[in-house]
């Protein structure tokens, strides 16, 4: 790769900005200093410092996000924030995108990555990979929704859902549960809850797969994924479907 182009995807500045800080003296490749912008090197064999400073170079980001209300799962808007404006300047250089999309109202664990192929994995219909989510509902939510959701749904433009995992919490006129469903409709738990008369009026994801959401990430918070959940989560996505 070369060196500016580098620099700048580690969020270093632009090419132009770059350019300045090689002329400056500021970057060394194997102990040496480089000003060529145009030089080839290898962030994975060879030691690039910059203001004396280690590089550690990454191909791919992996980011466990907190979504809050308010902010819609796209990489850009014209008019809206997206959950991308929420991440660093130096996250942003790696080009992450959402795996999948939570609501703008819809709140909890969203997944960010630079990783086609990952993400390709858990959004493969033919992989059927859980998602559960806590939800708050206007409504008593019975038994009998919970073996109907369980045959599966007739939503409102007649498809039919693969069966969900309805578990009550709370019992009463605001009802308190967890579901997980095996599949991605468009808005598909509040129309899962509209086809039996009842309003979803909170809705969190709790889980993908086998990440779940880190129980100490604030609304609007974030970080990146640890080896172990990403070990796990690579394992996952490449399950033979």
């Amino acid at each position: 790769m070369r060196l500016d182009k580098l620099l700048a995807n580690s969020g270093y500045g632009s090419r132009k900005e770059v350019k300045q800080l090689l002329k400056k003296e500021q970057v060394t490749v194997d102990g040496k200093v480089v000003k060529d912008p145009s030089m080839h090197v290898d962030p994975e064999r060879q030691e690039i410092h910059v203001f004396g400073e280690r590089l550690d170079y990454k191909e791919f980001i992996y980011i466990m996000l907190n979504k809050p209300k308010g902010v819609i799962s796209a990489t850009e808007d014209l008019r809206e924030r997206t959950v991308i404006d929420l991440l660093s300047p130096l996250l942003r250089h790696y080009h992450p995108f959402p795996v999948g999309r939570l609501d703008k109202d819809t709140v909890g664990l969203l997944l960010l990555t630079n990783d086609g192929d990952l993400a390709h994995q858990l959004l493969s219909p033919k992989k059927h990979v859980p998602k559960t989510y806590y939800a708050k509902i206007d409504g008593k939510v019975t038994e009998e929704d919970v073996k109907a959701f369980a045959r599966g749904i007739v939503l409102d433009d007649g498809t039919m859902t693969k069966p969900g995992e309805l578990k009550i919490i709370k019992y009463g006129d605001t009802s308190e549960i967890e579901l997980t469903i095996y599949e991605g409709k468009f808005h598909q738990v509040k129309r899962m809850f509209e086809a039996v008369n009842k309003k979803v009026v909170f809705l969190k994801r709790l889980s993908m797969a086998n990440l779940v959401l880190d129980p100490t990430l604030k609304y609007g918070e974030y970080r990146e994924l640890s080896d172990e959940e990403l070990k796990a989560l690579k394992e996952y996505g490449s399950k033979k479907e």
